[in-house]
């Protein structure tokens, strides 16, 4: 401690350790200044899946009341009870959060067992039909394949980013099978899969009832009796 003598003769020694106190307050809010930002850099900083979810079903319900025309990002951010800036970091633009939204409303496909195409390929449909027959998505999916001409490049990313992963991983499956045998060798990997995916979406434009139990492995079943290896 440093002693200082004022100029009537007396020591003042609260002064010194004042200034002491005050520098030693601002290094410490300046560590802590530090390690907010090192937190904020850390690579794999969980992000908020609660604010995240939140936003994704308020856009959702936007598309839905609303249309594509009428989704405003400042509104989605209120309705989800976020801030604007927390729905920005996430998508920049509006183009990416509709995408975001649509792509939400689809089920991840299961994941290949390896084992059996025959199997591999019901679970997938399975999981295809349920989507397609669920009355909660209808309308956002009508407003958007309805778009087309308004929006092209919104339904061509959507296509490219959201239709088109799943799509190949059926492929995958097939091609796999004819590999290992359990397909002809001159399987038409993207006729069949056309075929799959195309009986299950147009069985939903015809039939406003679910699918009935078991109608996935029926498309499955019926495209390998042309296209399994004999």
């Amino acid at each position: 401690m440093t002693i200082m003598r004022t100029e009537a003769g007396r020591v003042d020694v609260d002064a010194t350790q004042a200034g002491a106190g005050v520098h030693a307050d601002a290094e410490t809010t300046t560590m802590q200044a530090d390690a907010g930002r090192d937190a904020a850099r850390r690579p794999g900083r969980p992000r908020s899946e609660r604010a995240e979810q939140a936003i994704l079903d308020a856009a959702v319900d936007a598309i839905g009341d609303y249309g594509v025309d009428g989704v405003r990002c400042e509104d989605v951010a209120a309705r989800a009870g976020v801030g604007k800036a927390t729905l920005y970091r996430r998508w920049p633009g509006k183009e990416d959060l509709l995408i975001a939204a649509f792509a939400s409303l689809k089920s991840p496909l299961p994941e290949p067992g390896g084992k059996s195409v025959r199997d591999d390929l019901v679970a997938m449909l399975e999981v295809l039909a349920a989507d397609v027959d669920d009355p909660r998505h209808a309308r956002q999916f009508a407003l958007l394949h309805g778009e087309g001409e308004r929006y092209p490049r919104l339904v061509a990313r959507y296509k490219a980013e959201v239709v088109e992963p799943r799509r190949e991983l059926i492929r995958s499956v097939l091609r796999r099978g004819v590999a290992t045998g359990e397909l002809r060798q001159d399987t038409d990997i993207e006729i069949a899969m056309l075929t799959l995916t195309g009986a299950v979406m147009a069985r939903s434009k015809h039939d406003t009832t679910p699918a009935a139990p078991g109608f996935a492995a029926r498309v499955v079943d019926e495209l390998l009796r042309g296209i399994a290896a004999r």
